[in-house]
């Protein structure tokens, strides 16, 4: 789950990463409001989305008047950006959050993730803030220091002059840089975080270092002990599919391709869209069924991947272990009756029942479901039929 910068701020604020003040507004006469409460004689106005590059995109404008203020959020407002994270589609701007000017001295990146191999969380810092981390890292990896910390000893002193020795920070602010980062570790691990990122943090005139960005998002599988977290969700920045799959217990993430998957266990959904790739073909989107699904949740699987007009062919590739491959047949047969399945769909059946599930198939006489006989036959069958 991702939140919005603004409500990451007002996460830092609690834990007292320091941040410039600033206020959210939803229409331009609430973005004065927020620039004469402020005070001062420049303003920051940032669009409010989900999503990096707001930048670049259009989204976020300095402002020397309230006029100019009001000026640009009615710009922003209303706005579709489209930014190298929101595809072409973009997002639709409903709110912009104004934030007081800062005195900028330099600027650096810091940032938090969970390093899967090391088993740790990682904190890096850069010298170029401002920059897509991305491509400071293929193109001057050298720049980046990270820091793997050990949860069961926390952030340490030496962990943050590591950072700091990296940024080649003067000695007298080594121990200011020191504070913000042991305070960013604790808003990782106290809230069940899986990334933060502060792009840029900046240095001001006077040596405070202060979160210019903020960026956060959670692991969804520990929001039940995180109630004030899981308030701050915007569902109006997330796939209506997505949710709507969520609802029935479906694990689908929308993808750009036109071979729709249904599959059961994340491993193998996986393996099938590499596959899928594998032999020319663009997976259109994940979804895993899970390992007790009905006829009624595979009949919905099916309804959500043909909302996707993108689709124009479908493979099932079911391993029966926990569910059926019967049930799997049934939900199928199911989905035809209450979904209009009008594309090509190659069923891939293996393991518990799979013998009867595909004389189940093939008494069905549907003509557009068609059966493969491995992983590699039905990918090739699936791609084929979506190229028709």
């Amino acid at each position: 789950m991702n939140i919005h910068e603004y409500q990451a701020k007002e996460l830092f604020k609690k834990y007292g990463v320091p941040t410039p003040r600033g206020h959210i507004a939803y229409t331009p006469d609430e973005a004065v409001k927020a620039a004469q409460e402020l005070g001062g004689n420049i303003w920051v106005v940032k669009a409010q989305i989900h999503a990096g590059g707001r930048g670049l995109g259009g989204g976020v404008k300095l402002a020397k008047s309230t006029a100019e203020v009001k000026e640009l959020a009615s710009q922003i407002l209303g706005m579709t950006l489209i930014t190298h994270q929101t595809g072409p589609e973009g997002k639709l701007v409903q709110k912009v959050y104004v934030e007081e000017g800062a005195d900028i001295k330099a600027e650096y990146y810091l940032g938090m993730v969970l390093d899967r191999a090391l088993e740790m969380p990682v904190m890096m810092a850069s010298t170029e803030g401002g920059m897509e981390i991305e491509e400071v890292a293929h193109n001057s990896p050298e720049k980046i220091v990270k820091v793997a910390i050990d949860p069961t000893i926390g952030f340490q002193g030496f962990h943050g002059r590591e950072l700091a020795f990296g940024l080649n920070l003067p000695k007298e602010e080594i121990n200011a840089f020191i504070k913000f980062a042991s305070s960013l570790y604790k808003v990782y691990m106290e809230n069940d975080a899986e990334m933060i990122e502060i792009n840029p943090l900046i240095k001001t005139g006077d040596g405070k270092f202060l979160a210019l960005d903020a960026k956060m998002g959670f692991d969804n599988n520990a929001l039940y002990r995180q109630n004030a977290i899981s308030e701050m969700r915007d569902l109006s920045e997330e796939e209506p599919t997505e949710i709507e799959a969520g609802n029935y217990g479906l694990s689908y993430i929308k993808l750009d391709g036109t071979v729709g998957c249904m599959v059961n266990g994340a491993g193998l959904a996986m393996g099938t869209m590499d596959t899928i790739n594998y032999v020319g073909g663009t997976p259109a989107n994940f979804l895993d069924v899970g390992g007790s699904a009905s006829p009624e949740t595979v009949a919905k699987g099916f309804e959500i991947i043909l909302k996707d007009k993108n689709v124009k062919s479908i493979f099932v590739n079911i391993f029966g272990g926990i569910v059926r491959c019967d049930r799997v047949a049934n939900g199928i047969l199911e989905a035809t009756k209450l979904t209009k399945v009008d594309v090509p769909v190659i069923v891939r059946l293996d393991g518990t029942n799979a013998a009867q599930a595909i004389e189940i198939l093939n008494n069905a006489g549907i003509s557009n479901i068609i059966a493969a006989s491995d992983l590699e036959d039905g990918a090739r069958k699936a791609v084929e039929a979506a190229a028709k």
